[in-house]
């Protein structure tokens, strides 16, 4: 099957797991465990399962305020005082649960960019190499993608625990396979096969995961964006010293020479796509697939407008291109940006800092507003614009994040009476929505090398994060671990 068969097909795949894995698998411990301590284990996985339903409920609140550690138990609304005796002594991360990697991989210890509290500078730190578990990967990282989102965690915008290692879209090299792994994943995903991971880490087997909404599985939520852990309740990431403390993790925690991820957030790469630069599929372009492929369900033929030019908005346009429509319309208020949509396939460009974007959009399209309108900054102001924007019966999606608590105004006449839609996108379904982002790439539909602009060694990533949030990246910064 040639490149344009392999779109069509994984196009056509729905987001049923192939490679569902237990959600709370035990990870395999250094020697085999007593009764007592087998007892111990069962326990505590069976808390784990009760307490994800009252974890779930803050999760709701995508960006609850979630005290800045690392104890799993630290939500705002607290379990009941037996959950919290059994997971202290069960899930608590410890030198002892997290073994390094065994001597036949070389170095025990790895460069991570480390952020020890809010509002501080990222700082390489000599970290363990991170020890997979069961249905997990471990991923030499090659290239981690610089996102914006990232940025709200170092500011404080969104609540996260700290010390953490940031990073959520990595390309690299599977060199182990937790214990326990399935032979399925293993064959998918060999030792020495080229990856990209997805910032979405669906767990496969939650009340979402089995209802084709992985893109909001709960497990991870719970899990990995309240407590900077894996689903078994611990980090993978350990100071080097001889304290082994704990560092929390976002997502796989992808500024680092290596890092572990479930292998349901991972797929595999063709040898034709470059490796460094394929980073920007496991989140610019897997979260433009969403917005446009879901959420926005765009057609060929019809009009698309993305305000926000950044790797999200500038991905959008690509994948826009890549579905179809006929009018794809870039707002920015930066004429650099914008003469960069136009390269990647935008038909027209709008310069909100010397015209009404909104007027302009409406005046492109005949007056009538565009199919599609999707918002890739997560502010207030542009929120507006694009419900303005759509047409009647039009589709207005939100990507971008805002800080916690921002709100925005409808219309509330005009969204009823003239049907309009508005749709949050966070992501996109990686089990297949990832291979249909790698497809598009393999056919040439998708050209992730003019996605990215800049690229840093892990050293200077907190200088790449500091022009980010000047507005001075065009596109996607990556962070080069060869650099």
């Amino acid at each position: 099957m040639g490149p344009t068969g392999l779109v069509a097909a994984v196009l056509r795949r729905t987001s049923r797991a192939r490679h569902a894995h237990a959600c709370f698998a035990l990870p395999p411990l250094v020697s085999p465990p007593s009764a007592e301590g087998a007892a111990s284990c069962a326990q505590t996985a069976a808390s784990a399962r009760s307490l994800l339903r009252s974890l779930h409920s803050a999760v709701r609140s995508s960006h609850a305020s979630v005290p800045l550690a690392l104890n799993p138990l630290s939500a705002s609304a607290p379990p009941p005082p037996s959950a919290v005796s059994a997971l202290s002594a069960g899930l608590c991360t410890s030198a002892a649960t997290a073994d390094h990697l065994p001597v036949q991989h070389g170095a025990s210890t790895m460069r991570a960019a480390v952020m020890r509290e809010v509002g501080g500078p990222l700082r390489v730190e000599q970290l363990r190499i991170p020890r997979p578990q069961a249905g997990e990967v471990l991923i030499k990282t090659r290239a981690c993608g610089v996102c914006h989102t990232d940025l709200h965690v170092m500011r404080g915008h969104v609540a996260f625990p700290s010390p953490c290692v940031l990073g959520h879209e990595v390309s690299g090299e599977v060199v182990d396979h937790g214990a326990g792994t399935d032979a399925a994943t293993i064959a998918r995903l060999p030792v020495g096969s080229r990856v990209v991971a997805a910032f979405i880490m669906p767990c496969g087997s939650c009340f979402f995961c089995t209802h084709s909404q992985e893109d909001i599985c709960e497990t991870f939520f719970a899990f990995n964006r309240l407590h900077g852990t894996l689903y078994d309740g611990r980090t993978r990431l350990f100071t080097a010293d001889p304290s082994a403390s704990p560092i929390a993790m976002y997502s796989m925690g992808g500024l680092a020479d290596f890092c572990v991820a479930p292998a349901t957030a991972v797929a595999p790469l063709p040898a034709a796509l470059p490796l460094p630069e394929s980073a920007v599929m496991g989140c610019a372009l897997f979260t433009a697939f969403g917005a446009l492929r879901h959420a926005g369900d765009v057609r060929a033929g019809e009009t698309v407008a993305v305000v926000g030019a950044g790797g999200v908005g500038s991905s959008c346009v690509q994948v826009a291109r890549a579905m179809g429509a006929a009018t794809i319309i870039a707002v920015d208020v930066a004429e650099e940006k914008l003469r960069l949509c136009r390269a990647l396939g935008a038909t027209h460009t709008v310069n909100g800092s010397t015209e009404d974007a909104v007027e302009a959009v409406r005046a492109i399209t005949g007056g009538r507003g565009v199919d599609v309108a999707v918002e890739a900054l997560g502010r207030r102001e542009t929120f507006m614009q694009v419900v303005q924007a759509v047409r009647d019966g039009g589709r207005a999606v939100m990507v971008g994040i805002a800080a916690a608590g921002t709100t925005a105004d409808v219309d509330i006449t005009r969204l009823v009476r003239r049907n309009i839609k508005i749709i949050g996108s966070y992501g996109a379904k990686a089990q297949s929505d990832l291979p249909a982002v790698v497809a598009l790439a393999a056919a040439g539909r998708v050209d992730v090398a003019s996605c990215v602009s800049e690229r840093y060694s892990l050293e200077d990533a907190d200088t790449a994060y500091s022009k980010l949030e000047a507005g001075h990246v065009l596109g996607r910064a990556i962070v080069d671990m060869t650099l």
